[in-house]
């Protein structure tokens, strides 16, 4: 989606800037409890957008990390646009986001990330004596900001609703029969991703077996070397066997069921997904989420929690074709309107995709404990056979939808966040930790790696020039 414009667009990811000369592009943000800020120097055709995530550093030692923080990314853009050609007295700024995605929690009104974040952006802009345009921050949406970088007019409207789209008025409820029809479409788990939960519950590996049946089958083996060849882990290898003895019998086992899975997400932008593969992405998003919370508390096996975040919302397989049509009504319902997402699709389908995913578990016969975080993710404390892994589930789709928001539509909600962090032994004030751990790219060749992974040598390089400050066209 282009949101309207008339040129193409560049997706300014979270935790990062875009600085560029006048050109017919279009830069966007998608902004959650983010905060995105646009600004431009008209005079001198100087423009761009920074999209961050949280107010300042936690104290974590995460300073060469600093395009992700109000406080330290806001001066860098800054200063990236002034190497630029623009003029400090010239600048002119807009700005979105922070919001409260409701329903609103005593949880939320403690935290406020995105209602301090403004704060900090406001400050700084304050004193560097940079005007401020237009202010959209607050509120209840997500929000889409957009910078046309021809005529620098800048553009924020609720996320998934675009105007010039013909809106349907009414839902045609699926039928039992129609449901089923849509249960039985879904294309089967594949068999090798199957092995792998199955081997991941039991805690036994095959790799021997597991590697020659992944060489057997040629897509899912080019999959699997273009993970590990991707920017974010900066390997460099054309062999299964290779690859296993570089990253180790369980990453393998993930990259492995990450490609097995690729195809089994739509790849349209027109149901639940705002871009290409937003299904996919937010799935291996929340995946990687999920690990990483998993070895932040020790509460449940983190392999175990990439594969339940992997397949938490295999329910939206099912309704993805169906919502298409209704996509304008069905947003606008969510994300103006602020009913539940859970409570339009069961008024659209007769079932929320939580259920759908439960039957399809079903259907698949996965084990008890990931067919419950499945069918649970959204409301844990119904987990019956592994509540951590669910409530695990549940924060880390928390988060993607929150500050990774440009994937897709999620109905995640903050009126259980608090007995989610108290049950996972995780106190209020650590939680801007939590969100550290979110992974800001998702799958992109041309991302630098992920900076949990990447060494000190390369700090003074990526700040000036590396994922969070690009500058294209000087």
């Amino acid at each position: 989606m282009q949101f309207g414009s008339r040129y193409p667009s560049r997706s300014v990811a979270s935790g990062s800037f875009v600085v560029s000369p006048r050109r017919k592009e279009t830069l966007e943000a998608y902004l959650g409890s983010c905060v995105g800020v646009a600004l431009c120097d008209r005079k001198a055709g100087v423009g761009g957008l920074g999209h961050f995530l949280l107010p300042e550093p936690t104290g974590m030692d995460r300073l060469w990390q600093p395009e992700c923080y109000a406080a330290t990314g806001l001066p860098l853009f800054i200063e990236a646009l002034l190497r630029a050609g623009a003029s400090m007295e010239r600048l002119e700024a807009n700005m979105a986001g922070g919001a409260l995605v409701g329903p609103i929690s005593e949880q939320d009104l403690e935290l406020d990330i995105g209602g301090r974040t403004a704060e900090v952006v406001v400050k700084i802009l304050k004193r560097e004596r940079i005007p401020v345009l237009t202010e959209e921050t607050g509120g209840f949406f997500t929000c889409r900001i957009s910078l046309d970088l021809e005529t620098f007019g800048c553009r924020v409207a609720p996320l998934g609703v675009n105007p010039s789209e013909h809106t349907v008025q009414v839902f045609e409820p699926l039928s039992s029969e129609r449901l089923e029809a849509a249960l039985a479409s879904v294309r089967p788990i594949p068999q090798i991703a199957l092995k792998i939960i199955r081997m991941i519950r039991s805690q036994s590996y095959d790799m021997a077996g597991l590697a020659e049946e992944t060489r057997r089958d040629q897509v899912i083996s080019a999959k699997v070397i273009r993970l590990c060849n991707s920017a974010r882990f900066g390997m460099k290898t054309d062999a299964i066997d290779r690859a296993l003895v570089m990253v180790g019998e369980k990453r393998l086992m993930q990259f492995i069921l990450t490609a097995a899975l690729d195809d089994f997400f739509p790849e349209n932008e027109s149901g639940y997904s705002l871009c290409k593969g937003g299904l996919y992405k937010h799935a291996l998003g929340t995946a990687m989420t999920a690990e990483r919370l998993a070895n932040f508390t020790g509460r449940v096996p983190a392999d175990i929690a990439y594969t339940a975040g992997l397949l938490h919302d295999i329910g939206k397989v099912v309704f993805d074709q169906a919502i298409a049509p209704v996509a304008p009504l069905f947003y606008r319902r969510t994300q103006v309107d602020g009913e539940k997402l859970l409570d339009v699709e069961r008024e659209a389908f007769g079932l929320s995709h939580d259920e759908a995913g439960g039957l399809l578990a079903e259907r698949w016969s996965l084990p008890k404990g990931l067919a419950d975080a499945i069918r649970h993710h959204h409301v844990p404390e119904n987990a019956a056979f592994n509540p951590d892994l669910t409530h695990h589930i549940y924060l880390a789709d928390l988060l993607m939808s929150r500050f990774i928001a440009e994937h897709g539509l999620d109905g995640s909600e903050t009126t259980i966040l608090g007995t989610t962090l108290k049950r996972l032994g995780i106190r209020p004030e650590q939680f801007p930790m939590i969100v550290e751990q979110v992974p800001l790219h998702i799958m992109s060749d041309d991302a630098e790696p992920d900076s949990r992974e990447k060494s000190a040598a390369t700090v003074d390089k990526g700040r000036l020039h590396g994922r969070g400050g690009k500058v294209f066209g000087f």
